[in-house]
């Protein structure tokens, strides 16, 4: 099979380098001032602090907040310790804040970043009273679990070996102290596992957790400061996730079964199960005043659960408005919560036997979050959120993702709002391939049953369409996929398509990059089987030019380095040879995540514009 435009994987070639301008400035053309004259109102909204992560400490509680173009990490409304802007004048490069950690007692912080958009960053550990830098680590470490006398950190390395001979990459947990630093868990695991070291909140015990890949887990369990004495308590050939450790017993929160989630408790090797398996996804949980906290996804939205440390349930909380709740720090007697939706960029919420509002972001205006449902082409149920302002125009702009096992739940998108306040109505599909109702969920969506999630997908925008409303699909990454496949099988079900950073050569995915990660959720191209079930949709292999298709922005990043630009640039290719009206974005200064807020502002912005000015 001859590949027409394989040259344009050299991101190099004068001629791909020629054509990204020359569309840069058409797509310019073709949305013309629109794009200025928005971009303040997404920019108000993409300016609203967002709440990342927070620690409770015994002298308050320490949160880090994206701010318009800057990271902080502060005391709860208090002063500023680290600011990324303070960080960029003193190294002189775009440094992004990716975590951070503090000892129980407020002394000591630890956090961690990245210069100029690289994996690898620096950690430093800082005296909290003085503002003093006490260590610097380069490349980064994590896992950082402070005790009285020293601390625990892991180190991944990327290059070269680990201490005890293993060629990277491989990870080693280390403790260090006043008389240095030595290893004190990992020798001889190789390539592919991944430690992860929690502290029972008495903090008393130890749990760490070795993963491989993402599907199996051994959980060990020990006195915190005695890591010669900790043992193997329990492991599963699925994720297993420790929650605590009371008075000597252990609770887990295990995917055996049907993948669903449930909790357990382990002591002396012998295992109850406490909250046994439900319709839904147990997703987290923790232990707070001697009951259970947990979260379950119910039809892709979060709602709270107590029970009692036998598995009684005593309580449920729902939310106002359907949203994404997850846990960020507990002490024993108080859990810290966030909440998200579609108008709201942030809550914190504070547990102690019950739920407390501590602060907030909210987007002023009448906004109501609508659930429903299609039916796909096999009789599946697919749920789907609708978002509306005061008036609806009937014109949607739908996103999708469907694979790899994440589900969508309400989350803030800023250039959601200005297209709602304008008649639009914002829809976000819950396709096969998440995991929305558990890992069955996922399954039927990976492989040779990729199609089921175009089905999904085309059952969703379908019955849009079938309401009256002008429909925009949407998707980034592996939702470029699917907007991708769904557009060259069924061009009829949409208006406007938006594909952004997408996988589409499904016959080359896994030599671009590090495409072939992926091949356990796609398949492998060089295996005959599979590679006839990719074929089958691979959108780059069946552009038809006897179909219609709807005006289409294809939009990536040059320095993108997860998914290779290529695929965006050879399907524009392929739609444009057969006359279709598509448009190609390229930002020539961003990755697969990263950029400046400015540049991520303003990609929202022309996607926004792209938008309204097909769908008016």
């Amino acid at each position: 099979m001859e590949d027409p435009y394989i040259w344009m994987e050299n991101l190099n070639d004068e001629r791909v380098l020629k054509l990204v301008e020359e569309e840069n400035r058409r797509f310019r053309e073709f949305v013309g001032e629109l794009s200025e004259e928005l971009f303040p109102e997404v920019w108000e909204y993409y300016s609203m602090p967002t709440l990342h992560s927070v620690r409770l400490t015994e002298k308050g509680v320490i949160a880090m907040y994206k701010e318009k173009d800057r990271q902080v990490i502060r005391w709860l409304g208090g002063d500023v310790i680290v600011d990324s802007k303070a960080l960029e004048k003193e190294l002189n490069d775009e440094v992004l804040l990716q975590g951070f950690t503090a000892d129980k007692r407020g002394k000591l912080l630890a956090y961690s970043f990245s210069i100029g958009g690289a994996d690898e960053g620096i950690t430093r550990i800082i005296d909290l009273e003085t503002g003093e830098i006490l260590e610097e680590f380069r490349p980064s470490v994590w896992n950082i679990t402070f005790l009285e006398d020293g601390y625990y950190f892991s180190r991944f390395y990327r290059h070269g070996e680990t201490p005890d001979g293993v060629k990277a990459p491989a990870v080693r947990l280390f403790w260090k102290d006043r008389d240095g630093e030595k290893v004190v868990f990992g020798e001889g695991l190789g390539s592919g596992y991944f430690l992860g070291l929690g502290k029972s909140t008495d903090g008393k015990w130890a749990i760490l957790t070795v993963t491989f890949g993402w599907n199996s887990a051994e959980i060990y369990a020990g006195p915190i400061d005695e890591p010669e004495k900790w043992e193997k308590v329990y492991s599963a050939d699925v994720p297993v996730e420790p929650i605590d450790v009371i008075d000597g017993t252990l609770y887990l929160l295990t995917r055996e079964g049907r993948g669903l989630g449930k909790l357990i408790a382990v002591k002396d090797g012998k295992v109850e199960e406490i909250i046994p398996e439900g319709d839904f996804p147990l997703e987290w949980a923790g232990i707070v005043n001697g009951k259970i906290l947990a979260g379950r996804l119910v039809h892709a939205s979060h709602r709270l659960e107590v029970y009692s440390l036998d598995g009684e349930k005593l309580d449920e909380v729902r939310f106002d408005l359907p949203g994404s709740v997850y846990p960020l720090d507990a002490d024993g007697k108080k859990a810290l919560l966030r909440y998200e939706s579609f108008t709201v960029p942030y809550r914190l919420y504070e547990f102690e036997g019950e739920l407390k509002l501590v602060e907030g972001q909210e987007v002023e205006g009448n906004f109501k979050v609508e659930e429903d449902f299609a039916v796909s082409k096999d009789g599946t149920r697919v749920h789907y959120f609708l978002v509306k302002g005061e008036r609806d125009e009937k014109r949607a702009w739908v996103f999708g993702y469907g694979g790899f096992n994440i589900s969508l739940t309400p989350r803030f998108f800023p250039q959601a709002i200005p297209f709602i306040k304008r008649g639009g109505t914002f829809a976000m599909a819950n396709l096969r391939g998440g995991s929305e109702y558990g890992e069955e969920w996922h399954r039927a969506g990976m492989r040779e049953n990729k199609q089921n999630v175009f089905d999904d997908f085309i059952a969703v925008l379908g019955k849009l369409k079938a309401e009256g409303y002008k429909v925009a699909a949407w998707g980034r990454s592996n939702g470029g996929l699917l907007v991708s496949a769904t557009l060259t099988q069924r061009p009829d079900v949409m208006d406007a398509a938006l594909i952004g950073y997408p996988v589409i050569d499904m016959m080359r995915f896994h030599k671009l990059y590090i495409g072939s990660v992926w091949i356990p959720e796609y398949g492998n191209p060089d295996d005959p089987k599979d590679r006839e079930f990719l074929l089958k949709y691979s959108p780059y292999h069946n552009v038809d030019p006897r179909k219609k298709y709807p005006p289409t922005l294809i939009y990536t990043g040059l320095h993108d380095d997860r998914v290779h630009p290529a695929h965006a640039l050879k399907f524009f290719m392929k739609l444009r040879e057969i006359g279709a009206p598509v448009y190609l974005r390229v930002e020539t200064k961003s990755g697969h995540m990263g950029a400046s807020p400015e540049t991520r502002a303003r990609e929202l912005t022309d996607l926004l514009a792209f938008v309204l000015k097909t769908l008016s």
